[in-house]
C-alpha cells in the first residue's frame, strides 16, 4: 500500500448557501493538509483532491459526518504523493458546464445505470451508439473501443452536436460515458428530456470501470485522462493498447504537454525529442509568439528561433515533394 491516495468523487445534492459552504469547505481542507480541485455550487459538489492515507481518511470522514455530503461515493487511487500542487476550493453556479436554458436535476430525471459488467456486455450488442461525452484530448489519450467521438471542444458544446445529429443516433440505444460518471448523469437525463427514449450510462464512470474484479477494464484502450499531476492512468488490466498519435509525427504516444503560447495553451500529444523540435507549440505562429514559453524557458535568440524554423520549413516543404 502507498502512503498517499487520490480521491475522485461528486454527489448531486441540493446546496442552500454554496458560497458560505465553499468558504467553510476550503478552511477544512486546509486544515486536513489536502491539496486539489473541488467545486462546490448550489447543485452539490464535485471533486479530487490527494492526500496521505490518514489526511484523506480524515476528510472521507468529515463529509460522512456533514449531512449534505453524507452519501458521497468516493473512489480512491492509490498514489506515491500529492496529485496536486495546490488547494483550490471554488464556488460554481455549475458542478459540470453545460449551461442549457432548462437545466436538468440528475436526481430528478437520469439515463439508466449500468454497472461495469452490465456496461461491458451492452456495448457489445447492435444498435448501441455508445457515446464518448469527454474532451477531444481526453478521448484522444484513450476510449472504449468503438466509441463515437463527437466532433466538440467542450463539453457545453455537446447537446448542440447531438441536435446536429439527431437523425444518427434516433432509434439506437444510447450509452454514455465520461471519467467518474458525474458529466454523463446530467447529459444522460438531457438526452431523455430531448426524447430519446433508450439511454443508459457507465455508473460510476471509467474510474470505477478500470477497478472491476471481474471486467478488469476490458475493450478500453489507452489511457484515461485524469486532472491532475498524474495526466494518465492506466484502465484495461488485461492489455494495453497506445491509441495516442504524436502530435508532429502521427507515432503512438502517451505523453501530453500543452502548447507554449499562452494564449493557445493546447494539449499535444508529443515525445520528448519532438518537443525541443518544434518548441513545444502547435503552429509556427504559437513558435513565432513573442509570449512562448519555451524559448523564454530556454533562453533563445531571435537567431536560434529563426534557425529552428527554418529546419521545420523545409521538413515540411520535403514531406510535400
Amino acid at each position: 500500500m502507498k502512503d498517499y491516495r487520490v480521491l475522485l468523487y461528486y454527489n448531486y445534492v441540493d446546496i442552500e448557501n454554496p458560497e458560505e459552504v465553499t468558504a467553510q469547505h476550503k478552511q477544512m481542507c486546509a486544515d486536513i493538509g489536502l491539496m486539489g480541485r473541488i467545486l462546490i455550487s448550489s447543485e452539490g459538489i464535485n471533486g479530487t483532491c490527494s492526500g496521505t492515507i490518514e489526511q484523506t481518511d480524515a476528510y472521507m470522514e468529515a463529509m460522512r459526518q456533514d449531512p449534505p455530503f453524507k452519501d458521497t461515493v468516493f473512489k480512491i487511487d492509490e498514489a506515491d504523493g500529492h496529485a496536486f500542487k495546490k488547494l483550490k476550493v471554488k464556488h460554481r453556479p455549475e458542478l459540470v458546464t453545460l449551461r442549457l436554458e432548462d437545466d436538468v436535476n440528475p436526481n430528478e430525471l437520469t439515463g439508466e445505470y449500468l454497472d461495469p459488467k452490465d456496461f461491458f456486455e451492452q456495448i457489445q450488442q447492435e444498435d448501441t451508439i455508445l457515446l464518448d461525452a469527454r474532451n477531444d484530448y481526453e478521448y484522444e489519450l484513450g476510449h472504449f473501443r468503438g466509441a463515437v467521438k463527437p466532433d466538440i471542444k467542450n463539453f457545453r458544446d455537446l447537446p448542440n452536436w447531438v441536435r446536429d445529429n439527431k437523425d444518427k443516433l434516433e432509434g439506437k440505444k444510447i450509452i454514455t460515458y465520461c471519467t467518474g460518471g458525474i458529466r454523463c448523469e446530467k447529459f444522460s437525463g438531457w438526452l431523455v428530456k430531448e426524447g430519446f427514449e433508450n439511454v443508459a450510462q457507465l455508473h460510476g464512470g471509467i474510474a470505477t470501470y478500470g477497478k472491476d474484479p471481474e471486467v478488469k477494464g476490458q475493450l478500453w484502450d489507452g489511457q484515461l485522462y485524469v486532472f491532475d499531476e498524474r495526466i494518465g492512468v492506466p484502465v484495461n488490466q488485461t492489455e494495453h493498447v497506445v491509441v495516442g498519435k504524436d502530435f508532429y509525427s502521427g507515432e503512438p504516444c502517451e505523453r501530453y504537454v500543452n502548447c507554449a503560447n499562452p494564449p493557445c495553451n493546447r494539449k499535444i500529444l508529443c515525445s520528448e525529442e519532438n518537443e525541443h523540435k518544434y518548441m513545444r507549440s502547435c503552429s509556427d505562429e504559437c513558435r513565432k509568439s513573442p509570449e512562448n514559453r519555451y524559448v523564454m524557458e530556454h533562453g533563445l535568440t531571435e537567431e536560434e528561433v529563426a534557425e529552428r524554423l527554418a529546419v521545420i520549413e523545409n521538413e515540411k516543404e520535403k514531406a510535400t515533394m
